[in-house]
């Protein structure tokens, strides 16, 4: 009888998923002793949990390990999406803290789905199989459903986890089929496996190849919001509590655009000229739809998930225009739009009372007279996100924009530019609302915790700085891509 052999375990590379998913259960399990007014204890052990996953991981920079026959990858291209994605945990969960105690939220599911949300990011960002790359958009996906409809006391809520569920289940069914056809017209799901097979010209034109590129492309379009996958988009950002949506709308992006870039760079390189023609298309919806759609709105959390499509729509430039110009400036574009768009749900939440329903635009007139603190940061994000010059925002467009230019999309940049200056409009909207107009006479004092204190002078600081000294994310940008074959 033959003998079987697992494949062999590196679990230095897997030790950041570990410690992650093992501060998980710790939190849940410490949780139940826990009362409420203790829920400090359990948001410090899961910081204390991402900070030490974050020491694990940056101490592989510049290692090329693997584990499970190659399935996971630990390289300076996880290393990067990596360290992004668990900063994105970080400060989220200090983010939540004092919106957990004001809510009433049980802490220890709270932040054992949150961190189990970071181990999914972690996994897609490692894969480099497309069995396991569904794993974890699974596992980030099926924590962020419940997190979704965690205000159980709002309608809203329970309506935006259905909503988010069933097209999150929708599009996995893509992902899946297109899997399943891809094994079967290569032989494997491992991304070198597939390349060596494509690249051997037996199966390049084959009908079952392009029908499953087509399936799994839809799968990321989805989980993007990318145009006409997006429609999902607005209810579940506005139903969702907002320290969630400040999370969806750019921790899933930074992972999901972690693993699709190594796909389509490792898996299928031979078939860019396929894959870049559906991607242009994309883009191109995104980001006029999702800024005209934007301008109409009056509730600031759907007027930020319009807006969140149409960034998306800006990263896939990078996607398309392939080459080192173009991945350099999609991964400083994820890391200027993470801090940013955190950063503007983060006053967001400072403003959303109880329940978490002041989110229409009429609660931020005025708003520089009621918190100047506030209003000034919320002005920078939004100048940022329209790309105004000493902002990150202007620089991750600029550097899009050229690499369009350069792979020859000069298409993609001009639209690009000229969406841009329609969504001036609305982000110059919200500003106009907070310095130009009255406050009303029932306006709500403001009082800012010292967790989303933190949150704000992070993110403008960070904003700032990859704005008007942006070497250091392009550095660590081009030593990244590197390990990308």
């Amino acid at each position: 009888m033959p003998v079987i052999q697992p494949p062999p375990i590196d679990l230095v590379a897997i030790l950041p998923l570990l410690i992650i998913s093992v501060t998980a259960m710790i939190v849940l399990v410490v949780g139940l002793f826990v009362r409420h007014e203790q829920s400090a204890v359990l948001a410090a052990i899961s910081l204390i949990g991402v900070g030490a996953s974050l020491a694990a991981a940056i101490a592989l920079w510049g290692q090329n390990r693997s584990a499970y026959g190659g399935s996971i990858v630990v390289d300076s291209y996880f290393v990067f999406f990596g360290a992004v994605c668990l900063g994105i945990v970080a400060l989220t969960i200090i983010l939540s803290s004092e919106f957990v105690s004001r809510e009433g939220f049980s802490a220890g599911e709270y932040y054992t789905l949150l961190l189990f949300t970071g181990a999914g990011m972690l996994i897609l960002a490692s894969s480099r199989d497309l069995i396991v790359l569904l794993i974890g958009l699974e596992v980030l996906s099926i924590s962020l459903y419940v997190l979704a409809g965690f205000a159980r006391d709002r309608l809203t809520s329970e309506e935006a986890a259905i909503k988010y569920f069933l097209l999150g289940a929708f599009s996995l069914s893509f992902l899946v089929y297109g899997t399943a056809l891809m094994y079967g017209a290569t032989g494997s799901t491992q991304f070198g496996a597939v390349a060596s097979a494509i690249q051997n010209g037996a199966v390049l034109h084959s009908p079952l190849l392009l029908a499953a590129c087509g399936l799994i492309l839809v799968g990321f379009a989805f989980k993007l919001s990318l145009v006409p996958f997006h429609m999902w988009t607005p209810d579940v950002y506005e139903g969702a509590p907002t320290s969630i949506t400040a999370f969806m709308s750019v921790g899933t992006k930074a992972a999901v655009f972690a693993a699709l870039l190594r796909l389509l760079a490792e898996a299928l390189p031979s078939l860019q000229n396929e894959w870049a023609n559906i991607l242009w298309g994309l883009a191109i919806l995104s980001m006029i739809l999702g800024n005209f759609a934007a301008v109409t709105q009056r509730n600031v959390k759907r007027m930020l998930a319009y807006s969140s499509v149409a960034q998306a729509g800006y990263m896939l430039i990078g996607v398309v225009a392939s080459g080192t110009a173009g991945r350099n400036a999609l991964l400083f574009y994820v890391a200027a739009y993470a801090v940013t768009n955190l950063g503007a749900f983060a006053v967001v939440q400072g403003l959303s009372g109880k329940l978490d329903e002041d989110t229409n635009m009429v609660a931020f007139e005025g708003l520089a007279s009621r918190s100047p603190i506030l209003a000034a940061a919320m002005a920078i994000f939004m100048l940022s996100l329209a790309g105004v010059p000493l902002t990150a925002g202007f620089m991750a467009k600029l550097y899009v924009f050229s690499a369009a230019i350069q792979g020859g999309y000069l298409d993609l940049a001009i639209i690009g530019v000229l969406t841009s200056a329609v969504a001036t409009f609305y982000y110059l909207k919200l500003i106009v609302a907070m310095y130009m107009q009255p406050a009303g006479a029932s306006a709500p004092a403001i009082r800012i915790p010292g967790s989303l204190a933190l949150i704000l002078v992070v993110a403008v600081i960070l904003t700032l700085q990859m704005g008007i000294l942006p070497v250091f994310p392009l550095n660590a940008a081009e030593a990244t891509l590197v390990a990308l074959r």
